[in-house]
């Protein structure tokens, strides 16, 4: 799930994302942008998978690795945070 303080501002081919607690910001484009949409309330990462196949060509296997590196590039840059309890 997203952190709760950030603020982020869809600019159309760009999503911008800023994180109030590290001053950090990120930049999302393609398929980061609904993922980030998405994850504004705790979601696992195979409804994040199922939801982005149904929109865009993608394989199964490349979807999830893609969206598995993305949440841990999140998870590094603290824009995300794991919710164990789902």
């Amino acid at each position: 799930v997203a952190v709760p303080d950030q603020v982020s501002a869809d600019l159309g081919d760009e999503m911008i994302i800023l994180n109030g607690q590290t001053g950090l910001y990120y930049g999302l484009e393609g398929f980061g942008i609904p993922v980030w949409k998405l994850i504004q309330n705790p979601i696992s990462i195979q409804t994040i998978c199922d939801t982005i196949q149904a929109d865009y060509d993608v394989e199964p296997e490349l979807c999830r690795d893609d969206i598995t590196s993305l949440m841990a590039e999140l998870l590094d840059e603290e824009m995300v945070e794991i919710d164990r309890q789902r």
